[in-house]
């Protein structure tokens, strides 16, 4: 099914170009959803722009389309309000043909892409050795929701963790695992991660202080490097238990599964990197290192900044490894869009290494590259959120967290309510509403705004929250419940009737779902969803509230049941996109 505001579009432009003309006929109609339910369901606004270009009023322009805008079917006839606002209101019986045609739709309207395309989703891409913290959190959690969404709306993607597990802080590991620790080379069963996030801090104090131990962790990745079969084994061990670790928490997170593909793989593709880009001639040595110039880039003296892809000792870092991936993406995966969901900081290198990937000539006007930056999770102080030592929070504390601030919530609840439940219910529902509390509280800001985390308004029933969505959804299963129903069981071919406003409301917003993923799959902003989903909420529990379903006459009853079913499935695909589970009680 083409979304509505998509019909409008095309009907808006076929009467631009009967009333002005074929040069019109491609014009933006500037079609948007109405501010205001009084003034209709869509307002087209061109009139305004085309005044001057014309040298006609705009209330003019827009009776002249309005005129030849043909809407039978779809709209009440055109309204034209204040200085040329062209004003469309639905047709109750087209809202009710949309929503018996997505009835039996799996998809609920949603209509996959006629050309589907092969894409990247880069994330979480930690850095090995270091246990997930809080930095990590964002990339995990929006790089899977926008896999899941541009997945559903019909391309091919492949979601790949580019971890950091080669280059200096692994010689850095390996000297010192070598010297403190040398019987963990024997088994992979030697240390834990947690033992190994002290053991890189103590790593790391001893290369900043000793110049001797720097020396020795230099050695090491050249033998690294070199394939030393002793070195190798030690960064393996490495390897091995970090991502080990890392599956507790992409389990937690209910991450979709992803390739791991650490910066070694590129390792060997390097000096064919390096080679093409001589070739091309953007290669420029500069104090001994190969760099590449760019457009627009200067240092504080205003001088040209040049992109470092070899440094002076031969070595190369994650600039040309970054390269490297965007040349084997585009060359051996075939990709035609590869989505960077990585913080706001790295904004400046991601606009390096792809102006350098368009001058190379891999980044072409068939391949998108796009960085999807998002700001900083804070404390309560407005500070980067750490833990009381000054560190950043572990992953699985937060987590851990989460799920205890949620289970003391259920209990309390439980007992307010004189309710009685059995421990492998409350640890479920704890779980699950708080890892989806923690996930809808990163996903509904504006991925681009740092945000302030706080369990207690994460968790709130009430509000823009995942417990008010969750919360909704267990109201529609309650109705089935109560009323012994099977929504699955109701006829294709039962009337739906929309008499009320509450009716007409909530139909309306329930065949908007195909608009609004088709603005995030373009724009790539989750919470745009999550706002969809947050007034959906508030609109079924308004009908809800004031429309009884189960007490009703038929058809009435039947229908209004409908409209409850549709609700249902609607929260649970949009929170499945956003990676929410949805509890059939809480």
């Amino acid at each position: 099914m083409k979304a509505t505001q998509e019909k409008l579009k095309l009907k808006l432009q076929e009467a631009l170009g009967a009333a002005l003309g074929a040069d019109y006929a491609n014009a933006d109609p500037l079609l948007v959803p109405a501010s205001n339910p009084k003034f209709g369901d869509y307002q087209a606004n061109v009139a305004l722009p085309l005044a001057k270009q014309l040298g006609q009023q705009p209330r003019a322009i827009a009776q002249k389309i309005v005129d030849k805008l043909d809407l039978s079917g779809i709209c009440k006839p055109p309204e034209i309000a204040g200085p040329g606002f062209i004003n469309l209101k639905l047709e109750t019986d087209y809202l009710i043909a949309q929503l018996k045609a997505i009835q039996t739709d799996p998809r609920l309207g949603v209509a996959p892409a006629k050309n589907s395309k092969r894409v990247i989703v880069d994330y979480p891409s930690p850095n090995i050795a270091k246990e997930m913290h809080v930095g990590h959190l964002r990339s995990a959690i929006i790089g899977d929701c926008l896999s899941r969404i541009v997945e559903f709306m019909g391309h091919e993607v492949l979601r790949v963790s580019h971890v950091g597990d080669w280059g200096t802080p692994f010689g850095m590991l390996i000297a010192h695992l070598e010297e403190a620790y040398p019987e963990a080379l024997t088994t992979t069963e030697t240390l834990d991660l947690g033992e190994l996030s002290s053991f890189y801090r103590e790593a790391k104090k001893r290369f900043d202080t000793d110049e001797d131990f720097r020396k020795a962790a230099h050695q090491a990745v050249v033998k690294l490097q070199a394939g030393d079969e002793k070195t190798l084994l030690a960064w393996k061990i490495v390897c091995q238990l970090s991502s080990r670790a890392y599956q507790v928490i992409y389990d937690l997170l209910g991450l979709a599964p992803f390739i791991e593909r650490g910066e070694s793989f590129y390792n060997a593709l390097l000096p064919e990197v390096i080679e093409e880009l001589d070739k091309q001639g953007l290669l420029v040595e500069n104090q001994g290192a190969k760099c590449v110039f760019l457009d627009g880039f200067t240092n504080r003296e205003g001088e040209p900044l040049p992109l470092i892809v070899q440094k002076s000792d031969g070595g190369y870092n994650y600039a040309a490894t970054d390269l490297a991936a965007i040349r084997y993406r585009v060359q051996v995966e075939k990709v035609q869009r590869v989505i960077y969901p990585v913080g706001a900081e790295q904004t400046n290198h991601f606009a390096q290494i792809f102006q350098v990937g368009r001058k190379a000539g891999w980044i072409t006007d068939v391949t998108e590259f796009v960085h999807t930056p998002f700001g900083l999770i804070l404390g309560e102080d407005g500070q980067k959120l750490k833990t009381r030592s000054g560190e950043a929070v572990r992953l699985r504390d937060l987590f851990d967290g989460a799920i205890a601030h949620a289970r003391t919530d259920l209990e309390q609840r439980l007992k307010e309510e004189g309710r009685v439940e059995t421990e492998e219910f409350i640890a479920d529902v704890a779980q699950v509403v708080g890892i989806s509390a923690v996930k809808y509280a990163d996903l509904s800001q504006n991925r681009t705004s740092n945000y302030i985390f706080s369990y207690d308004k994460m968790l709130a029933l009430k509000g823009n929250t995942a417990p008010y969505m969750l919360y909704a959804y267990v109201r529609t299963q309650g109705i089935s419940r109560e009323g012994n129903i099977d929504y699955g069981k109701i006829k294709a071919d039962a009337p739906i009737i929309l008499q009320e406003e509450l009716e007409l409301t909530l139909a309306k917003h329930l065949l908007q779902l195909d608009e609004i993923l088709m603005e995030v799959e373009k724009d790539l902003l989750p919470n745009r969803l999550c706002e969809y989903l947050y007034q959906l909420s508030q609109k079924f529990n308004q009908f809800f509230e004031n429309c009884p379903v189960l007490k009703s006459e038929e058809p009435v009853r039947t229908s209004r049941l409908i409209l409850c079913d549709l609700t249902a499935r609607t929260l649970k695909l949009g929170l499945s996109l956003l990676g929410i589970n949805v509890l059939e009680r809480m």
